[in-house]
């Protein structure tokens, strides 16, 4: 078998960064659309609208791949399912009512770590000091990004910061998951099996809450059911499709990495409507971006 060429492996590795670069993208612009869908719905209601959405999405492709889904792997198709996106979306609506965009983002940020060391003592993965020493200069300048800035304003009630830490934990495993058991598996399958396990449930329980009158009487019901719709279709189903690709073409801790990129969004965002960059911003991106490098392999 012949090796790749030179220029296959710099395409390769083109690639890989831009999926980074646009899983960021979309997932750091996600708290808004989660803030913008609590105007009118009650955190339990948007994660089961955003799941729901999701899976009607997924449920095309379930289908056609019905046939050819291997089920032995359902076990970890289930867990990647409820742990990479059916709980956390939970954990994630519910911490946003006490803790705002800042302080979730910086919680987030653990993300990498949990996954590096669920990798190490649960799924047995090799590991190197270029994975430990990038997750921590990473994280370091997570910290820095957002905790230094001008206005990082992390208020909130910080207990409710431990449902992200654990929706951070369960992202974690999930993503261990795909790498070690789910590698032979495309991951329009994962996205769509995963999604349909979890998305019968959520689509159940949203008709026992008062969803229907809050759509019917709610000033901003469509409103807000519009950014959930968008948080649903672009912020899970296709990013959901592009991080597991991501997970099988390079690593757990490297594709998880896009939760140090999440803040830099964030900024980005701030930038864009007027807010000013400093020089603790620009050492705290270029630490991040050092982290993920060193990481990368």
């Amino acid at each position: 078998m012949n090796s790749p060429s030179t220029s296959e492996i710099d395409n390769n590795n083109v690639y890989n960064w831009a999926l980074l670069f646009l899983l960021s993208l979309v997932w750091g612009s996600s708290y808004i659309l989660i803030k913008k869908g609590l105007v009118a719905y009650s955190p339990v209601q948007l994660a089961c609208l955003r799941i729901s959405i999701s899976a009607l999405a997924f449920l095309p492709f379930f289908l056609l791949r019905l046939k050819k889904i291997d089920w032995s792997k359902l076990k970890f198709l289930i867990l990647v399912g409820f742990a990479g996106s059916g709980i956390p979306s939970f954990l994630f609506a519910i911490a946003q009512t006490e803790i705002n965009s800042s302080l979730t983002g910086v919680l987030s940020s653990s993300t990498p770590l949990f996954t590096l060391l669920w990798g190490i003592l649960i799924f047995k993965v090799d590991w190197v000091w270029a994975k430990v020493i990038g997750v921590i200069v990473g994280l370091c300048g997570a910290g820095v990004l957002i905790t230094l800035g001008k206005e990082a304003g992390l208020e909130g009630n910080l207990w409710y910061g431990l449902l992200v830490i654990l929706g951070c934990m369960l992202y974690a495993l999930s993503v261990n998951t795909v790498k070690k058991y789910l590698q032979e598996m495309d991951a329009l399958t994962i996205s769509a099996v995963s999604f349909f396990f979890i998305g019968v449930p959520a689509f159940s329980y949203l008709f026992t809450t008062d969803f229907l009158m809050v759509l019917k009487t709610h000033t901003h019901a469509w409103s807000s059911l519009g950014y959930i719709s968008i948080l649903a279709l672009v912020g899970t189903v296709i990013a959901t499709f592009l991080f597991f690709t991501l997970v099988q073409r390079t690593n757990a801790v490297w594709a998880s990495m896009v939760s140090y990129l999440i803040p830099i969004v964030a900024l980005m965002w701030g930038a864009f409507d007027g807010e000013p960059i400093g020089l603790i911003h620009l050492i705290g991106m270029l630490m991040i971006l050092s982290g993920v490098y060193i990481s990368r392999n």
